[in-house]
């Protein structure tokens, strides 16, 4: 079967519509319907029906096209792979990283790695904390860096660091030498943006409710916008500290104290298989073990394992 019999197939299904089909490949449109015609022979049952000038899967097509997709990225990954020998890289190593700790902590990672390990193809996938752990459970990455502990047990996790949260708020641009605003009065008076970070809005919102404060939320779903939404006056929240620290260096946010406020913190984990690692996953433990000693094991649940 030719391949790109297999590649037509695939973009007509997603645009389910051959005139832009044609026009993604690169091809005749005529050369679209032959394309599926070749394949529909080969199989033996239609996998389009025409529903005025568009077309959609039939039950056989939609039941083929995952494997399609497989083969495809099959075919692509053993390019990739082979393009990467060539270049002179001798291991993969793939990562999935949660969106905060690729901001902050991942670059200097990577610098020493890289210097260190040279012929090590790195691949980092980017994935909100709560996908790290099936990621790496079937093998779509060897390692995760994440902000929660994930709840497979063929898994093992460490600590590696922990992140105080602060409360922030938009800069007033005002005189620095004012007093800063009193917390409680901000929280009452402004939207507080919630569940931008996995792991502890349950906890600290049953806290500022139990000191009789009086709240308007609003839940976003992702930090960066919480950020955006904070510099535009929309509301105020509390955030890991190093989610913020260029923010404050830059006088675009104020960190309030709250005093009298348990505030919790955040934890950041590195998730292995515990199968084994390959040896290029090894080495890039090995500088995290340097780097944040002495790395504590934890079982699911956030207890340390003795």
């Amino acid at each position: 079967m030719d391949l790109r019999v297999l590649q037509t197939f695939l973009v007509a299904a997603t645009t389910e519509n051959f005139h832009q089909t044609a026009e993604l490949l690169f091809i005749a449109q005529p050369t679209v319907s032959q394309h599926i015609r070749i394949l529909e022979k080969e199989l033996g049952i239609p996998l389009f029906e025409r529903v005025g000038k568009r077309v959609r899967l039939t039950a056989a097509g939609k039941r083929y096209l995952p494997h399609v997709k497989s083969v495809l990225e099959k075919w692509n990954h053993g390019l990739e792979d082979l393009q990467a020998w060539r270049q002179g890289y001798r291991e993969k190593l793939e990562i999935v990283v949660s969106p905060i700790i690729a901001r902050t902590r991942l670059s200097h990672l990577l610098h020493r790695y890289t210097k260190l390990y040279p012929d090590v193809d790195l691949s980092i996938k980017i994935a909100e904390s709560v996908e790290i752990g099936p990621w790496v459970q079937k093998g779509q990455a060897d390692l995760g860096l994440t902000r929660i502990i994930p709840g497979e047990f063929q898994l093992s996790a460490y600590l590696l660091y922990e992140d105080p949260i602060v409360f922030v708020v938009p800069h007033n641009g005002g005189d620095m030498e004012a007093p800063l605003p009193d917390w409680e009065n901000e929280l009452e008076t402004k939207r507080l943006l919630t569940y931008n970070h996995p792991g502890y809005w349950d906890e600290l919102l049953l806290l500022l409710r139990q000191r009789g404060l009086a709240l308007r939320t609003m839940a976003v779903s992702q930090v960066d916008i919480t950020k955006r939404f904070i510099e535009d006056g929309l509301g105020v929240s509390f955030l890991p500290h190093s989610a913020v620290t260029r923010d404050l260096f830059e006088n675009r946010f104020i960190e309030l104290p709250t005093p009298g406020l348990n505030v919790p913190k955040v934890a950041s984990y590195l998730v292995v298989p515990k199968g084994g690692m390959s040896e290029a996953a090894k080495a890039f433990v090995d500088i995290l073990r340097s780097l944040y000693p002495p790395m504590t094991p934890v079982l699911p649940g956030g207890r340390a394992q003795v």
